[in-house]
């Protein structure tokens, strides 16, 4: 690609709950402790979201696609392989640090506004209010994605320990 040619535009997706159906492993967040390895261990054993797969490739039309997820580091190579066995678009795959336990709408909107440097976002989809309201407040363009099942223990999770 030359210096003259454009770069395409982003769209950034979420995983759990936007394309990633999160719903057969909520159990393992109702119980105290919280059983993370077993959550995160489950995870490839999700089914795919039909409307949020279906916006990931209808966006990769015209928009390079980033996925943004709050799944620690250590769940790099499971979430890989889980795009592509659901005929996701490649894209890199932003992920929290394995002891990174800020809240989602603080770890994404920076990871967004990095991925943002020099770059035009579309789009940015997610499920989690919190980090849409912050994103919309930075001035991206936001899709809600509220086609997945309510998971009230994994939004409490994502706010109050950090965890996705």
């Amino acid at each position: 690609m030359s210096d003259t040619t454009p770069r395409r535009l982003l769209a950034v997706f979420d995983i759990d709950n936007t394309l990633a159906d999160t719903d057969h492993r909520q159990h393992y967040l109702e119980r105290r402790p919280r059983d993370w390895d077993g959550f995160f261990g489950a995870a490839p054993a999700d089914p795919p979201l039909a409307r949020g797969v279906a916006l990931a490739l209808e966006r990769a039309a015209d928009c390079e696609v980033v996925y943004l997820t709050g799944r620690p580091e250590r769940c790099r190579d499971d979430t890989v392989e889980w795009l592509a066995r659901y005929g996701l678009p490649e894209g890199r795959v932003w992920m929290r640090g394995n002891q990174d336990r800020r809240p989602a709408r603080t770890t994404k909107l920076e990871a967004l506004q990095r991925i943002a440097r020099g770059r035009e976002v579309q789009v940015f989809v997610d499920d989690d209010e919190l980090v849409c309201q912050a994103a919309r407040a930075a001035g991206f363009r936001v899709v809600l994605a509220n086609w997945a099942a309510d998971a009230p223990e994994l939004k409490a999770a994502q706010e109050g320990e950090g965890r996705t």
